[in-house]
């Protein structure tokens, strides 16, 4: 991973364009090779970014320029980042080496686990081709495929947040490029989701679905009362 902390401004052009005006901001480059643009804010939700794969070209100026760095990136679909450095403050390269990957919370793995077992209380006619399936930024919870035999994805949570949405929105994003899947599908299921993120997810063409932990383990409402 490298990190670099520098004045910039930053544009994308793509199915949309965005401006970021001059200001001291945080970079990462992935090993996947993706790039985040960070403000110092937000946790860990970047102000721009762009997802493997794509490619990394660094124009250096020369010394009287006010530009240090000009840095291109480009995905396959042709969307653009630019960002134009004019003081680099900090510049540093990591190995993190091999991540073993995120542990979920008792109750999101739980219910991952049932709805591996039973992919039709998402939809009917729904079945599982892989739990944990891999992409360049991590694995989506679920890939399944439908009655018709087109692929979906399926991203689990316990609480439905916008940042889920934008989460799997990356991931349909890659899979959509492999012509072996085609036209991937998403649904975001979770035992509560937020008006917020179930109107970003509309938007986006993503199905919400409300998960009912109890009713998926087979248990009638009485038997998890305390008194």
């Amino acid at each position: 991973m490298r990190i670099l902390v520098a004045t910039c401004e930053v544009d994308y052009s793509g199915r949309l364009t965005a401006h970021l005006p001059l200001a001291k901001r945080l970079v990462m480059v992935k090993a996947d090779g993706s790039v985040s643009v960070h403000s110092d804010g937000g946790a860990y939700k970047p102000l721009n970014w762009m997802g493997a794969p794509c490619s990394l070209i660094i124009e250096h100026r020369p010394v009287d320029d006010e530009l240090n760095q000009v840095w291109t990136i480009t995905n396959q679909g042709s969307d653009t980042l630019r960002i134009a450095i004019t003081e680099v403050e900090s510049d540093h390269v990591f190995e993190l080496g091999l991540d073993p990957g995120l542990e979920k919370d008792g109750v999101e793995k739980h219910l991952q686990e049932l709805l591996a077992a039973h992919p039709e209380r998402l939809r009917g006619g729904l079945t599982l081709v892989r739990r944990e399936f891999p992409t360049a930024i991590g694995p989506v919870d679920l890939l399944c495929r439908s009655a018709s035999g087109g692929y979906v994805a399926v991203e689990v949570k316990r609480r439905g947040d916008i940042d889920g949405v934008e989460q799997i929105t990356r991931y349909l994003e890659l899979l959509r490029r492999d012509p072996l899947l085609g036209a991937v599908e998403g649904i975001y299921a979770a035992q509560l989701i937020r008006p917020q993120a179930r109107t970003l997810a509309h938007d986006r063409g993503i199905t919400c679905v409300t998960l009912d932990y109890d009713d998926l383990r087979g248990l009638e409402p009485d038997e998890n009362r305390l008194f």
